[in-house]
């Protein structure tokens, strides 16, 4: 399993269309991917469960990625979060 902290940096935090952005990105994978912030958990393939976990700017979030090509996968994602996020 791959992991990666990020800290929300866009001003309206984890909003709707940046959300549905990231569930394409994810579901593009073959790995799952899993969000986590403050104790709850959010399949990142979901995009309801993705927007219940309410992440604000300035917030940390960490992402999980397992499967057969979480190298690749959590690389995919770490530059999705860096030009979006």
């Amino acid at each position: 399993m791959k992991q990666f902290v990020w800290v929300m940096q866009d001003e309206l935090g984890l909003h709707a269309r940046v959300a549905g952005d990231l569930v394409k990105c994810v579901n593009s994978c073959t790995s799952k991917v899993t969000l986590e912030k403050g104790g709850k958990q959010a399949d990142a393939s979901r995009l309801f469960a993705v927007m219940a976990l309410c992440v604000k700017q300035g917030e940390e979030i960490t992402v999980s990625v397992e499967g057969p090509q979480e190298e690749q996968d959590s690389a995919m994602l770490q530059d999705f979060f860096r030009e979006n996020m």
